[in-house]
């Protein structure tokens, strides 16, 4: 007798030991290898199998999920296309900002007359970004001799293929036999460049 109370006692500790720790929130379940076989609370007719009843008191269970089943209702295969031009819309590009090199501008430099005791020299420069591109005299001495040396200053130095297009500087070679007048070309050449860059 004596054992079968022990037993009896022993089975009710246990019993309320599984459902405390069972019941008590915060705690991890323990895997228990249970044989599947009737449900132990049978849901009545007409209730949702997948959520267990409200125990009271306790808090709410959540629903249970099969193994293999999925919680998500799964789109069914026969959906309808629509009929008709599929049209797609393209997401808006950035304008296209093409910068083009900017265009050298042309300007004309005219540097300071120059009194020499033949005449008035005077020249200006065209300049094309940061090059000279002509040069130009504006003012020559003229008269008898002048004339000449003057002309032969202006072929050496002028236009587009002359000596200061080519050296880029004042730094020019003397023409012979006008050396005063190469000198004050020199001078308002200089004054030109010095102007211009």
């Amino acid at each position: 007798m004596r054992r079968a109370f022990l037993a009896i006692t022993g089975l009710a500790a246990s019993t309320t030991a599984l459902v405390v720790l069972k019941g008590s929130p915060g705690t991890t379940p323990v895997a228990q290898d249970v044989p599947a076989a009737q449900p132990v609370n049978p849901t009545p007719q007409g209730a949702d199998p997948s959520v267990a009843p409200a125990t009271p008191g306790g808090p709410t269970p959540k629903p249970s999920v099969r193994a293999g089943a999925s919680s998500s209702p799964k789109p069914s295969r026969s959906t309808a296309r629509p009929s008709g031009n599929r049209t797609t819309a393209k997401a808006p590009t950035a304008p296209r900002t093409t910068t083009k090199a900017p265009q050298p501008t042309t300007r004309r430099v005219t540097g300071p007359g120059v009194d020499n005791e033949y005449g008035y020299v005077q020249v200006q420069i065209v300049v094309s970004g940061n090059r000279i591109v002509e040069a130009v005299s504006l003012s020559l001495p003229s008269g008898g001799e002048s004339d000449i040396h003057s002309g032969d200053v202006r072929a050496r130095y002028n236009g587009t293929g002359g000596e200061v297009v080519q050296k880029q500087s004042a730094n020019l070679n003397t023409v012979s036999g006008a050396t005063e007048t190469s000198n004050s070309y020199k001078q308002s050449l200089r004054g030109a460049i010095e102007q211009a860059f």
